[in-house]
C-alpha cells in the first residue's frame, strides 16, 4: 500500500503546495520584480483558479481517454513546466501562462489518484490510501514555508528548486504506478448525467458549503493576523507553516471514518472547521496558533473525507465523484472569497470571520449517505 501512497503524497504536495499555493506567498516580490499592477497581479492569481477548474472539468474525459496513470504524470508535467515558466518570467503574459500551466496539475491529480487507489488497493485499504495521499498538501506547505522564509527575495531560484524536486517526484511516480490493463467504458451521456448529479447532490452541497466557509481562512487569515494581531511577515509565515504541519493529522480521516462512520466524521469535521475560524478572532496569541492547528487538521480531514464520500457514491468511477466534489469546493471558495472581501471592507475582519464560521455550521445538517451505491448504469467497466 505504502509503495503507492508515498509517491502519491509527494505528487499532491508538488501540484498543490509548490505549483499552486506557493504563488501567493511569493506574489509581493514577484509583483515588485516584474512591475505588475494590482489588477495584473489579480488576473495572474485568478489564472491558477481557472486552470484548476478547467482541469477538474476535463479530468473524467482525460482519465477515460488516457488512463489514470498518464493523467497523474500529465499533472506533474504541467506543474513542472509552469514552475520553470514562473522562474524565467519576464513580464505579465509569460507569468500568467506559466501560472495557468502550474495550476492545471492540482485539478487533475486528485481525481486521477482516487482512480489509481481504486484499481491498486483492496477495499479495506482504499479509505486510508485516499486520505493519506490527500495530506500531500500539508507536507508541501511545510516545505514551502521555510523556503519562503529563507529565499523570499530569490523567488526565481525558489521556483527552480521546486522544479528540480518535481522532476524527482515525477520519475518516482512513473516508476511506481502500474500501467492499466484495460480502459474504463464511458458514461452514457444521454442517460447517466442526470442520475449522476442526483446521486451526488448531497456531496456537492456539502463540498460547496465547506468550500465557501473555509475560503475566508485561505484568503484572509494571513492578512487577519497581520492587521488585527499585528504579526510580522515572518510570524505570519510561521503561522502558515503551523497550519500546514497540523494538516498531516488530517490523514487519519480514513481510520476515523471506518471507526465512527462517514456521517459522524463529517459533522465533527464541519464543527472543528467552524471552531477554527472563530478561534482566530480571540485576541491572544495561543488562540491564533490553536486556530491554525485546528484549521490545518480540519481542512485536510474534510477534503480527505470528501474523497472517501465521493468514492463511496461513485464506486465504479471514483475520479468522477472526486472531480464533482472538488469542483464544488472550488466554486464555494471562489464565491466565499469575494463575499469575504466585501464583508471585511464594509464591516470588519472579526465580523466577517464570525459570520463565515456561523455559515459553515449551517452545513452540518447536510445528509450523508453511507451506503456504497456504485455507478451502475453510469459505468459498467473497471480496470483489472
Amino acid at each position: 500500500m505504502w509503495k503507492i501512497i508515498f509517491p502519491g503524497i509527494a505528487m499532491i504536495g508538488i501540484v498543490y503546495a509548490f505549483a499552486r499555493f506557493s504563488f501567493g506567498l511569493f506574489l509581493p516580490d514577484i509583483s515588485e520584480s516584474l512591475a505588475l499592477s494590482e489588477s495584473q497581479a489579480g488576473i495572474v492569481g485568478s489564472a491558477a483558479y481557472a486552470a484548476y477548474t478547467a482541469a477538474l472539468c476535463s479530468a473524467y474525459i482525460f482519465i477515460h481517454t488516457f488512463t489514470a496513470r498518464r493523467v497523474v504524470l500529465l499533472a506533474g508535467a504541467t506543474a513542472l513546466l509552469g514552475m520553470i515558466g514562473i522562474a524565467f518570467s519576464t513580464g505579465f503574459y509569460i507569468l500568467m501562462i506559466s501560472v495557468f500551466s502550474a495550476g492545471l496539475g492540482s485539478g487533475w491529480a486528485s481525481p486521477a489518484f482516487s482512480q489509481v487507489i481504486s484499481q491498486s488497493l483492496t477495499s479495506s485499504q482504499q479509505n486510508k490510501g485516499n486520505t493519506w495521499i490527500n495530506t500531500g498538501t500539508s507536507f508541501g506547505l511545510m516545505v514551502t514555508g521555510p523556503i519562503v522564509l529563507l529565499f523570499t527575495d530569490q523567488w526565481r531560484w525558489s521556483y527552480l528548486l521546486f522544479a528540480f524536486i518535481t522532476m524527482i517526484v515525477w520519475w518516482w511516480n512513473a516508476a511506481v504506478l502500474e500501467k492499466e490493463k484495460k480502459k474504463i467504458s464511458a458514461v452514457d451521456q444521454k442517460t447517466a448525467w442526470p442520475e449522476m448529479l442526483k446521486k451526488g447532490r448531497f456531496l456537492i452541497a456539502a463540498s460547496l458549503g465547506v468550500g465557501f466557509s473555509s475560503s475566508i481562512y485561505w484568503t484572509f487569515s494571513r492578512s487577519y493576523v497581520a492587521v488585527i494581531h499585528e504579526f510580522t511577515m515572518n510570524q505570519s509565515i510561521i503561522f502558515w507553516i503551523v497550519m500546514g504541519a497540523a494538516g498531516i493529522i488530517g490523514g487519519t480521516a480514513g481510520g476515523i471514518i471506518q471507526k465512527t462512520g462517514l456521517s459522524f466524521a463529517y459533522r465533527g469535521g464541519v464543527f472543528v472547521t467552524a471552531a477554527s475560524i472563530i478561534c482566530l478572532t480571540i485576541p491572544v496569541q495561543p488562540a491564533v496558533y490553536l486556530s491554525a492547528v485546528l484549521f490545518g487538521i480540519s481542512y485536510i480531514f474534510m477534503t480527505g473525507l470528501f474523497i472517501v464520500w465521493a468514492t463511496s457514491v461513485f464506486s465504479d468511477f471514483p475520479s468522477l465523484g472526486v472531480s464533482l466534489s472538488f469542483l464544488a469546493l472550488g466554486v464555494g471558495q471562489a464565491l466565499g472569497s469575494g463575499a469575504g472581501g466585501i464583508i471585511i471592507e464594509r464591516a470588519s475582519y472579526p465580523f466577517a470571520f464570525i459570520t463565515f464560521s456561523l455559515l459553515g455550521m449551517f452545513f452540518i445538517v447536510c445528509r450523508v449517505e453511507e451506503r456504497k451505491t456504485g455507478t451502475k448504469g453510469l459505468n459498467e467497466g473497471r480496470f483489472v
